[in-house]
């Protein structure tokens, strides 16, 4: 009798919760994929995983390892649904806050204001005692009026402390015993400090990171809460990880502490699934693009590795500078553009897409839900893009007589035709996705033609043919089960966590061991920190990066040093330094470099999956043609295209544009001049250019 291994991954995105399910016969090594979508259920998002569970017909009480990502924490910060919190901070120093940087988008507007604070005056408060940038104490804490400032904050309402002290990050003393105190004192407090989630400088970052902390740390925590009883109730006992910003999953007892930690969770994994494919299929070098139903977000890979970065803002627009959050999070641009995003006309008859979008509720015209607005999805309905005759798969019947009255609203507008209405939205929107791409390519050195573009989420495959022959990618490939990819980036991810330390030190002959003392303390904290958590010291893999700069210059370029730091290492650290330094800035400087931090990843495998190859069979795909239909490609005119069934496409075949794929989950529109050929894994490679 064979036995089974269940892997489950769960996304809550915006508009839908997806799911992915592997079932792996131990004996054979043989795997059945599940794949599924539901409504997400806001405020109880839980509910939405639980619902996708059971329409892909998998049972809670089989699985051994799941998966979850969720957008709970960005969405309590957006629509501002956390708690009232209240900051402890150092003596003199309770305005940093709303002091905040002079980083004003808006340069010009004499009337601009800073985004309003989430801590008000009345409750940031402060306690004496002072550590040195070195971490050398000057003055003791006092914590005798402690106790008074609780009972204030008690009366106000207060739900959560946000404690962040100067020079914390050298030493962070002064905050453990703060927060111990408040603990004793008022047991029932969410408590967070700065210390906790980073160790690298920069004041107004790193208390702006504590207060988000703990403003959605009781909504994170009642969540994660609900979805462990609901699983469990349905019999899961296995093991339950929660997918972070930095494209590793965690436990949830650490993630609960500092949920701030999966800010940017679901997309973290789609690109992190990205690059894994990208190893899969002989790509390291990867443009990575998920559409999904309200936003569109992009990242480059570069020789397998995503970019992990503490430079995160938060409703950082071109009028408002945002919120800084200082934690891990994949590098990565974000736009308003998704399948639901809503085209508009302003006073000077100039049509836009987006950032506005329709949601899940009432969602774009064609659903029938009452949405009156025409968005991306109507534009491709409409242009015969999508079959309105398999509309989300044949989940949905689409409402043709709400997308016509949608799109002539717009139209009547603009004096024009439906036709050109929703041609005008799709290249709008396919420009501004490019935009996107260069923000991540061209404008930090990178040549695309150097890069194969991975298009996933449910609109992806609908526009990368477009985008990739716009930007000139060496080709296209859309993943197998792209709707829910990153569902499935969540399979592929390690157990992770990533340290920061703030050390300046200079790269000079003797200072090696300096720098490698620090990377071996921060290496320690780890081991013992996984350790805790029941994983063997030999099973946590390191990677080492270091953050230098020019001396006396402001902010850094990260360099992997790879082995241990002695004297001799110290000159490639340096060369390395300067080479990436002039790819992202275009020159170099003849200065001394200098060290002003570590960052430390330590990893360690948690059951991630294992991808197996098909053998290529024949490359006739005609086996797989549902019929012709007219299709609108916007700039190549009208053609009569060949629609496939997605699901009847097996490794091997090949197949000419113009067609449309279809599959349950998402569109892939084949232009004209594309080639196709689908390889061992069931991926959609696009091949751009003539025939």
């Amino acid at each position: 009798m064979s036995s089974k291994t269940i892997r489950v991954a769960t996304d809550v995105g915006g508009t839908f919760t997806d799911l992915v399910c592997f079932e792996t016969d131990t004996a054979t090594g043989e795997s059945r994929v599940i794949t599924a979508k539901s409504d997400t259920t806001p405020p109880n998002f839980e509910q939405g995983v639980l619902n996708v569970l059971e329409k892909g017909g998998v049972e809670a009480a089989t699985v051994d390892f799941l998966a979850h990502g969720t957008t709970v924490v960005i969405n309590a910060l957006t629509e501002r649904k956390g708690v009232k919190v209240g900051l402890l901070t150092t003596e003199g120093f309770r305005d940093s806050l709303e002091i905040a940087r002079g980083n004003r988008p808006d340069f010009f507007n004499l009337h601009y204001r800073k985004p309003e604070v989430f801590v008000p005056r009345y409750l940031r408060r402060e306690l004496p005692g002072r550590f040195t940038y070195h971490g050398e104490e000057v003055r003791p804490l006092d914590l005798s009026g402690l106790p008074a400032i609780l009972d204030d904050f008690r009366a106000e309402g207060v739900k959560a402390v946000a404690i962040c002290f100067l020079h914390s990050y050298a030493n962070p003393a002064h905050e453990q015993a703060t927060m111990a105190e408040v603990n004793r004192l008022w047991p029932d407090v969410s408590v967070v400090s700065s210390h906790q989630i980073t160790r690298e400088w920069r004041e107004y970052e790193r208390t702006s990171t504590a207060v988000l902390s703990a403003y959605v740390q009781p909504a994170a925590e009642r969540y994660l809460t609900r979805l462990q009883e609901g699983l469990q109730q349905k019999g899961f006992d296995g093991n339950l990880f929660i997918m972070q910003s930095n494209c590793g999953v965690d436990s949830l007892e650490s993630v609960s502490k500092i949920p701030i930690t999966m800010v940017e969770s679901g997309p973290a994994s789609g690109f992190w699934g990205a690059a894994e494919l990208g190893k899969l299929i002989g790509e390291k070098n990867v443009l990575a693009l998920d559409i999904g139903g309200t936003t569109a977000k992009c990242s480059l890979i570069e020789d397998g590795k995503v970019r992990i970065m503490t430079d995160y803002w938060i409703e950082r627009d071109k009028v408002s500078a945002g919120y800084p959050i200082m934690v891990p999070v994949v590098d990565l641009v974000e736009i308003g553009n998704g399948g639901g995003s809503i085209a508009w006309v302003d006073d000077f008859a100039k049509l836009h897409v987006g950032p506005q979008s329709a949601g899940a509720m009432p969602g774009p015209a064609a659903y029938g839900r009452g949405g009156t607005s025409a968005t991306t999805t109507d534009a491709n309905l409409w242009l015969g893009r999508i079959n309105r005759d398999y509309f989300c798969g044949g989940a949905v019947v689409a409402d043709m007589a709400a997308t016509e009255k949608a799109l002539s609203s717009v139209g009547a507008k603009l004096g024009v035709s439906n036709e050109d209405v929703a041609r005008g939205i799709i290249r709008i929107a396919n420009n501004n996705m490019v935009n996107a791409l260069k923000l991540v390519s061209l404008n930090r050195g990178h040549d695309p033609r150097d890069f194969t573009l991975v298009a996933f989420g449910g609109g992806g495959a609908m526009h990368a043919a477009a985008l990739g022959a716009e930007l000139g990618v060496k080709k296209v490939v859309v993943p197998a089960g792209a709707s829910v990819f990153s569902a499935w980036g969540m399979m592929m991810s390690d157990l992770r966590r990533d340290y920061f330390v703030t050390k300046l030190a200079d790269l000079n002959p003797g200072n090696a061991t300096v720098l490698e003392n620090v990377f071996a303390e921060a290496e320690a904290l780890a081991t013992s920190q996984f350790g805790a958590e029941g994983v063997e010291p030999a099973k946590v893999k390191f990677l080492r990066y270091g953050k230098f700069r020019y001396q006396n210059q402001e902010h850094t370029t990260e360099v992997l040093v790879e082995g241990a730091i002695t004297d001799q290492t110290l000159a490639d650290i340096e060369t390395a330094f300067h080479e990436t330094y002039e790819r992202e800035y275009t020159y170099r400087l003849k200065a001394p470099v200098e060290l002003v931090g570590i960052h430390l990843v330590a990893s360690a495998e948690v059951g991630k999956l294992t991808m197996q190859e098909k053998p290529l069979g024949s490359e006739d795909a005609s086996s797989a043609v549902k019929g012709e239909r007219d299709v609108d490609y916007a700039l190549e005119g009208i053609h009569k295209a060949t629609i496939y069934d997605g699901e009847k496409l097996a490794p091997g075949m090949k197949l000419a544009g113009p067609a449309v794929i279809e599959d349950p989950g998402t569109t892939i529109v084949i232009h004209p001049a594309n080639r196709v050929s689908v390889d061992g894994f069931g991926n959609i490679h696009i091949h751009l250019g003539e025939a």
